[in-house]
């Protein structure tokens, strides 16, 4: 074993997904040494995660791949309308405006931040992720597997496997990140306490290639469930028909019993399926994989364990309901990297590491409880439409019904509307993705109480408020070009934000960079960049002379909502939030 003075290594991250690529590239762009080492020879194969959300596209604007993403993806006017019918030819049972495209819904996303969503396929998310880690200085290992780990108090030891030759080797790191999926090797050696059930239900994934824009173009759209009289409903509940590239490229996903031997699926019954689903026996099909599944309810309550971290779908095991695996994945790793960094160059106490556990470990619950109660919200539907026991006969009973001009036609028609806009929770859940709190020492709380005036699940509530997200506002450049206070911050440093009066929280921090060897950058709002629109007084919730201390993944450590008496007041204050919020020792007399 090497000498704790000696590493390979600062970070050594298991896994190529989203969680892993986001951290390799993190820590790049950061100066940070970072291995990435993954068993599989080649990126991810299927589309799998797909749905990537504003918050998502904020730190790959944060990161500079922004545009390389908008290239890659599906723009939001073509994830559209979600359809429910009973196959793409038969009979169309509703749509749900989803992702923000509602009339009602598309100034509220708009104005929650200066991204749109779109539809991202991890195929072509991880080469992104992949290629830019490796431009910036990580070293990527492909075909190369873990076998096992040993920490101390200074390092984690790796013993590795080279897949093709079979040579094994170990490398020694400061810190691991297992970032290696729902079967994660990492987080079971760690025996990090998880909460929740395994398996579920069974579902299969079907990748395929048919054109069907004739089907489809009139109505664009992400996803289409299908349900189909007298089909077993199993599973996530129905059959889902998902675009993966308009209108050629597609995903089926389909539930089988898993209390039964789990099904072979050749390329036959694959053909039939999706035949059976589109409605067209004819159908010229190319069946590319077909894959087997679990739903998972599964989170860790703890997400580290000394030097050992773990973030991704190896702690928070979901169905793709609400979209927000990969989103969430990226938004751990965010998390993560900055703080690894602080204290890999001396900028921050160890005890920083702690606060990933207590910012993110509640996210990990959230987000499993509600990709598990949406799949279950499919149940009103099924009620609706006589599936539950009613099979063929009543499907077709309740579609008859649903015709009808009459009394039990209006009911039966409000009952269908009725469960189809509890989707929103779903398709729709944009507090979901935005309103994520934290609580730790890396927050310094003011003592305000928040005010939740709609429904936090479905609606963004922007605040500046120690814990929560730098609300987004367009301001205007030297150039005249608009620009996002988003803009102004991240980039792997700390940033002091004020207005024009509140100028000597800039200069301390041009004074407190160099006295405590951080990127600390002063902004101040209509000298850098102009309020030309007045969105951000309206949105910054303190006074022009007051100041936001903005952590690198873009969350308010601490703020004042009034002015410093003088600069060296000003310098004190925010050296105290600072020492504070990086666990740094407080600083005594003499270096005060």
């Amino acid at each position: 074993m090497s000498t704790p003075e000696h590493y390979d290594t600062d970070v050594l991250v298991i896994g190529s997904g989203p969680a892993g690529g986001t951290a390799a590239l993190l820590l790049a762009t950061y100066g940070v040494r970072t291995q990435l080492v993954t068993k599989y020879g080649w990126l991810a194969d299927t589309p799998r995660a797909h749905i990537t959300n504003q918050r998502c596209m904020e730190v790959f604007r944060d990161l500079g791949i922004e545009r390389e993403a908008l290239e890659k993806g599906t723009p939001s006017h073509l994830m559209g309308d979600t359809v429910f019918a009973t196959s793409l030819l038969g009979d169309e049972i509703g749509r749900i405006r989803t992702w923000g495209t509602g009339d009602e819904s598309l100034t509220e996303y708009a104005a929650q931040s200066p991204c749109g969503m779109i539809d991202l396929p991890q195929t072509y998310l991880e080469p992104i992720l992949l290629s830019n880690a490796a431009r910036r200085g990580a070293v990527i290992r492909l075909n190369t597997e873990l076998i096992d780990f040993e920490q101390d108090a200074d390092g984690v030891t790796a013993r590795l496997r080279d897949r093709p030759s079979g040579t094994e080797h170990t490398v020694r790191a400061r810190y691991m990140i297992g970032a290696d999926g729902g079967r994660s090797i990492v987080a079971d050696k760690l025996a990090l306490p998880v909460e929740g059930r395994m398996g579920k239900a069974g579902s299969m994934n079907i990748v395929f290639r048919a054109d069907l824009a004739r089907y489809v173009e009139h109505r664009p759209s992400v996803l289409y469930w299908i349900m189909r009289p007298g089909a077993d409903v199993g599973g996530i509940g129905m059959g889902l028909l998902r675009m993966v590239r308009p209108w050629n490229e597609w995903l089926i996903v389909w539930g089988y019993d898993i209390d039964n031997p789990p099904p072979e699926v050749t390329d036959e019954a694959a053909a039939a399926i999706v035949r059976d689903l589109v409605g067209d026996e004819e159908l010229d099909v190319r069946i590319d994989s077909a894959s087997l599944w679990t739903v998972n309810h599964a989170y860790a309550t703890r997400l580290h364990s000394g030097r050992v971290f773990c973030a991704g779908d190896a702690v928070h095991r979901h169905p793709p309901s609400n979209g927000l695996g990969s989103n969430t994945s990226v938004q751990d790793s965010y998390n993560l990297a900055w703080k690894l960094a602080a204290v890999i160059n001396g900028h921050a106490g160890p005890e920083l590491l702690d606060t990933y556990t207590d910012e993110r470990a509640p996210v990990a619950r959230q987000i499993v409880e509600r990709a598990n109660l949406s799949r279950d919200q499919f149940l009103p539907l099924f009620e609706a439409l006589g599936v539950v026991g009613g099979g063929e006969k009543g499907i077709s009973e309740a579609l008859e019904a649903a015709r009808r001009p009459d009394a039990e036609g209006a009911g039966k028609r409000r009952a269908i509307r009725e469960a189809i806009e509890l989707k929103h929770y779903e398709f729709n859940a944009h507090g979901v993705e935005h309103n994520q709190r934290y609580t730790s020492a890396a927050v310094i709380p003011d003592g305000t109480a928040e005010a939740v005036t709609r429904d936090d699940e479905l609606f963004g509530r922007p605040t500046s408020r120690p814990g929560a997200k730098l609300p987004h506002a367009w301001l205007v450049d030297d150039k005249g070009g608009r620009i996002s206070t988003l803009d102004l911050i991240g980039k792997g440093g700390f940033t002091v934000l004020t207005g024009l009066a509140g100028t000597p929280w800039a200069d301390a921090a041009g004074i407190l960079a160099g006295e405590l060897g951080l990127d600390l950058r002063g902004v101040v709002i209509d000298r850098d960049a102009h309020d030309a629109y007045g969105d951000w007084s309206r949105r910054a919730e303190i006074d022009e002379e007051g100041v936001l201390l903005v952590r690198p993944d873009g969350y308010v450590a601490w703020r004042r909502p009034s002015g410093a008496a003088d600069i060296t007041e000003a310098t004190r204050l925010l050296r105290e939030a600072l020492t504070a919020v990086l666990c740094r020792p407080a600083p005594g007399p003499a270096d005060a």
